[in-house]
């Protein structure tokens, strides 16, 4: 960023930056942006000359669309401390700064912010990278423009950050290949794919379509924008694209998009999410070809590194795809599509994690803390046709909630009044309470199931089952027909 912007940054008044949450998509500011702004599609990809894209970056209507794009996403701030409330506040102001700062070449991208988060399945954390507000800001303008340009060019087996399909349309692909009779699954890792993007051939693949000499410098100068780790320290970079910013997914889409028609030209069937590969073939022994082959086009073509502990030839069935598995049913002719062991195992241990029996504040504060990960959690994993496994879920959460109950009322006697006042029979009570047992043996005596049953909790608690017939209900008469999905 140039002096002249971060010296606008720091001068301007941030106003009351201590608002609520949700001041950003109501403020005045907010409306201002709606009233500049325009929908992305508007852009003109057959009329557009991509020799001057960098204008249609810079327009107002776009900068205002992006702006809005990055408001409603919220998100921390980045490495100069700038919360996306307070450049909302300033949009005015530095909208047309913006503008001019990046149009005369004087714009540089800030130091992106590493933070790490846990990785299921892993001990090891993944790294995000977090870029300022101003620099998501522009990012996302980029996007706008180019996603356009590159959308129609992407292979139809590509499902990931585009619009109209997702985890959803790749599992209905997935399936339908298994039915085809490619019962062998080729799963391709690749090991930190985010942070070995090769910039060269990146921006060879972007040069390509754009023409434009100054949006190609200016995004090779946000692939080159230094890491702020922890503890301070600042790192160069030489390869990777940072895996926090609006530009990243599509950026990583341009590069995957060579490996998506290589397979098509050896006439192979997959499904790609992001760096999440999966090719489906008719033999172990095709699989076990094919997984040698796609190696040595990764790694020597495309300079990307292939992790072989993870990567692996073998039924659907046994295979973790974007958190399902695939099972083929003789009997019905179907192909059902069910939870992986692994999504299991993530769900069990995250019940125990949002339940835990040492819990200090109010079980109704539990209740709405697990209620927000699950209402997201059943979101994506809502289309199954059975929902048996979801309720052994349920049932676990309720069990865990009631030991929580049991061990806050501290002493046997207190525990015994207030199974009485819910309601449960003096003599349950009084085994309950007495009881030498262990808490989890007491979590499913008559005494508490009486006190708090089921319904107590309906309303309160998220119910999986509940949930998912909801969500299913719209296609209940399509199930037989199309995706099932059971666990």
């Amino acid at each position: 960023m140039s002096r002249q912007l971060q010296f606008e940054f720091a001068e301007i008044p941030t106003g009351n930056d201590r608002q609520g949450p949700d001041s950003v998509l109501t403020g005045p500011m907010f409306s201002w942006l709606k009233s500049k702004a325009r929908k992305t599609n508007d852009i003109d990809t057959a009329a557009i000359d991509t020799s001057r894209l960098l204008e249609e970056v810079l327009t107002e209507r776009n900068l205002a669309e992006a702006l809005l794009h990055v408001a409603r996403n919220r998100g921390a701030a980045g490495a100069d401390g700038q919360s996306v409330e307070s450049i909302v506040a300033r949009a005015a102001q530095l909208l047309p700064l913006m503008r001019t700062e990046v149009s005369r070449g004087r714009y540089r991208p800030l130091e992106v912010k590493r933070v790490w988060i846990p990785k299921p399945g892993s001990d090891e954390p993944r790294g995000l990278g977090i870029p300022t507000v101003s620099d998501r800001w522009l990012q996302q303008a980029i996007h706008q423009v180019l996603s356009p340009i590159f959308e129609p060019t992407f292979h139809h087996s590509s499902h990931g950050f585009r619009p109209n399909r997702g985890a959803h349309t790749a599992m209905a692909e997935a399936k339908a290949l298994v039915n085809a009779g490619y019962e062998w699954v080729v799963s391709l890792d690749l090991s930190q794919f985010f942070d070995r993007v090769n910039h060269q051939r990146l921006l060879s693949r972007l040069s390509q379509r754009i023409k434009d000499k100054g949006l190609l410098r200016l995004i090779h100068q946000m692939l080159k924008a230094k890491i702020v780790l922890p503890d301070g320290t600042k790192v160069s970079v030489d390869e990777g694209t940072p895996q926090g910013g609006p530009l990243s997914p599509l950026l990583s889409n341009i590069v995957l998009d060579e490996l998506d028609w290589e397979l098509e030209r050896r006439g192979l069937r997959f499904i790609r999410y992001a760096d999440d590969l999966n090719v489906f073939v008719r033999s172990e022994r095709a699989g076990t070809r094919v997984m040698a082959s796609l190696t040595r086009f990764v790694e020597k073509r495309l300079r990307l590194k292939v992790n072989y502990d993870k990567s692996v030839v073998d039924r659907p069935e046994n295979v973790h795809i974007l958190g399902f598995s695939l099972h083929r049913n003789l009997k019905k002719g179907l192909t059902e599509v069910r939870l992986s062991k692994k999504t299991r195992r993530r769900i069990r241990s995250k019940v125990s994690e949002l339940t835990p029996r040492n819990w200090g504040q109010s079980v109704r504060d539990c209740m709405r803390k697990a209620n927000q990960y699950l209402k997201g959690w059943i979101g994506y994993f809502s289309q199954c046709s059975s929902p048996s496994f979801l309720e052994g879920v349920d049932s676990h959460l309720r069990r865990r909630l009631r030991a929580i109950i049991i061990r806050q009322k501290k002493r046997p006697r207190y525990l015994y009044r207030h199974l009485v006042s819910q309601g449960a029979p003096k003599h349950s009570a009084a085994k309950l309470a007495f009881s030498s047992r262990g808490l989890w043996f007491k979590s499913n005596m008559p005494g508490i199931n009486l006190a708090y049953k089921n319904n107590w909790f309906m309303g309160k608690l998220m119910n999986l089952v509940h949930e998912w017939s909801r969500l299913n209900l719209p296609k209940t008469s399509a199930v037989s027909e199309q995706l099932t999905l059971a666990f």
